[in-house]
């Protein structure tokens, strides 16, 4: 099997492990032996559990970080900001795994370095859909424009209707946040 497939397997199996039973009481033996494979093996790729979460996060987060890069770039014209919203709910809806495990294992990724990076990615993309000299009221929208994404990938699971449906609406009320926030300028 290819070195990036093995990996993959690794990460994927991590963090269903991570999912069902917490990220401390995952050990690298039941990574590996889900995986039926030596720990050895298992070393080859990823010294710890540490590295084996730093690395899906890189894997799982560089569509944000292209969006960031791409965003930079743009005017900040109020349809470069409707797009960043579009194109990071679809960064978002890639990396579904990694933000469930974020919020069920809060502490442990306080305590790691993927914890102040995240952080780092959601003040960048909050600035570049606000403008420094907007009211408090017109930030707030911003700001909760982004959250309104999380919160739909989240909460919305528990709407009844059909998923497709169901994101249209978050990102629809995301985009009349950023909106009305432009306009109040």
């Amino acid at each position: 099997m290819a070195r990036g497939n093995t990996r993959q397997r690794i990460q994927d199996v991590a963090l269903e492990l991570f999912a069902e039973q917490g990220y401390e009481k995952t050990s690298l033996r039941e990574i590996a032996e889900r995986l039926d494979v030596t720990k050895a093996a298992l070393y080859y790729h990823f010294k710890t559990k540490e590295d084996i979460l730093i690395g899906l996060f890189h894997d799982l987060t560089r569509p944000m970080d292209e969006l960031i890069e791409w965003a930079e770039e743009q005017p900040r014209t109020l349809e470069v900001k409707q797009e960043i919203l579009r194109r990071y709910q679809v960064a978002l809806s890639s990396a579904v795994p990694l933000f469930r495990f974020m919020q069920e294992n809060q502490a442990t990724v306080r305590e790691l370095s993927i914890g102040l990076t995240f952080k780092e990615r959601m003040i960048t993309l909050s600035g570049l859909i606000q403008e420094p000299d907007l009211a408090l009221t017109e930030r707030v929208r911003c700001i909760s424009a982004l959250f309104t994404m999380h919160a739909g990938m989240f909460f919305m699971d528990n709407v009844e209707g059909d998923p497709e449906e169901k994101r249209e609406a978050v990102l629809e009320v995301a985009l009349d946040l950023i909106t009305q926030a432009h306009r109040a300028r």
